[in-house]
């Protein structure tokens, strides 16, 4: 038996920007952003569309952290009339930040106690939330989850509830047109991970299969043409369509221990969330081999290999990114790689993996060898 459900409205598609209005439909609204120059332009034609916001949160810092979003969310109750939709324009920062405002509604100490499991479902009952994503990744527009980070305390946290699903996700890939290579790397690497992660997955089904297939062929076929032709429209609507599709994927299933893995990651050493999350991910693929079921049918039909075949491809298509797949690399010796394995098991994205502990952990021993038997 399997269910698959998500019910965000998508609007896709070069100039479908020009709609946000129409979706917000004359209700009073907050604007989520960053506050640089090509945002502040795209506000001030959502504004002579919709009207003015009553709010702008333009401070957004990437990794939302948890003192940040408090000082952020006070401003909402502060306002003479509230809004009755949230509107994100911007990156995964920008939309889990979102999330964390939809969800508090000017509350910050209910939102904190649902997050920390202080209290139950039923406490929130969150702003109907617009995502307009500007980079082609996160997938975020069309979960209704959200990442909120702790740098002081070291941890991480999920925000999730079924009311942050948006109801409305503008895909416009113009907007993504001429983003950074390095961040255009970033983010396709995320959608990548999370294509991968739906398929080695306690929760996958063949609704998120099917994505994840396209999704990760998307990818693989445009990100590396894309890194190397950042203004190309084309290209650009190809990777937002196979992140959207990688989010259709996930929001059935939840990411998996490649994401376990790489939280602790990002805060002991800053590595990107994009390449954090994704360069594990041939070693993780030796150790599913003979898992069989949904994992194995996805991965060949992505790649059409075993999958030590399969995780050589994605070894090289990962360097031909500059991407090292040698955790030492990014400053982790041996030692605290294994134990970062260990703990990436415990955590609740890690619970979803369906692979075993002791063959990841002998793989990553042996150095994610292909020759490395499997037991």
């Amino acid at each position: 038996m399997w269910s698959y459900r998500n019910p965000v409205d998508v609007r896709f598609g070069s100039g479908s920007f020009n709609r946000l209005a129409d979706a917000i439909a004359g209700r009073p609204y907050a604007l989520v952003t960053y506050g640089d120059a090509f945002f502040r332009g795209l506000a001030a034609r959502l504004e002579q569309a919709a009207g003015a916001p009553l709010l702008v949160v333009d401070d957004i810092a990437p990794n939302p952290d948890i003192a940040l979003l408090e000082v952020q969310t006070a401003r909402f109750a502060g306002l003479a009339r509230q809004p009755e939709v949230i509107v994100a324009l911007g990156g995964g920062s920008v939309i889990d930040s979102a999330k964390v405002f939809a969800a508090a509604r000017g509350d910050f100490a209910a939102m904190d106690a649902y997050l920390k499991k202080r209290a139950g479902a039923e406490t929130l009952s969150p702003w109907p939330l617009i995502a307009v994503p500007t980079t082609a990744g996160t997938g975020s527009e069309v979960t209704c989850w959200g990442t909120v980070w702790d740098n002081a305390g070291g941890v991480k946290y999920s925000l999730a509830h079924p009311g942050l699903y948006p109801e409305y996700s503008i895909v416009d890939p113009e907007l993504m047109a001429g983003k950074p290579r390095d961040l255009t790397i970033q983010t396709g690497l995320d959608a990548l991970s999370h294509s991968l992660e739906s398929l080695w997955n306690r929760s996958a089904n063949p609704v998120s299969m099917a994505h994840a297939i396209a999704a990760a062929r998307g990818v693989l076929s445009t990100l590396p043409q894309l890194a190397g032709d950042l203004a190309n429209v084309e290209l650009r609507a190809r990777m937002a369509r196979a992140a959207t599709l990688a989010g259709f994927a996930f929001s059935n299933t939840k990411t998996a221990i490649a994401h376990s893995l790489s939280y602790p990651i990002t805060l002991r050493h800053g590595v990107p969330h994009g390449i954090a999350c994704s360069f594990s991910l041939p070693m993780i693929i030796r150790s599913v081999a003979g898992e069989g079921g949904i994992c194995a049918e996805g991965l060949q039909a992505i790649f059409g290999a075993d999958a030590y075949k399969t995780a050589d491809q994605l070894e090289a298509f990962l360097n031909g990114l500059g991407v090292a797949t040698d955790h030492r690399h990014y400053g982790i010796d041996d030692a605290e790689w294994r134990d970062l394995i260990t703990l990436a098991f415990d955590g609740e994205r890690g619970q979803n993996f369906i692979g075993k502990r002791d063959v990841l952990l002998a793989i990553a021993g042996d150095g994610g060898s292909r020759q490395m038997a499997v037991a």
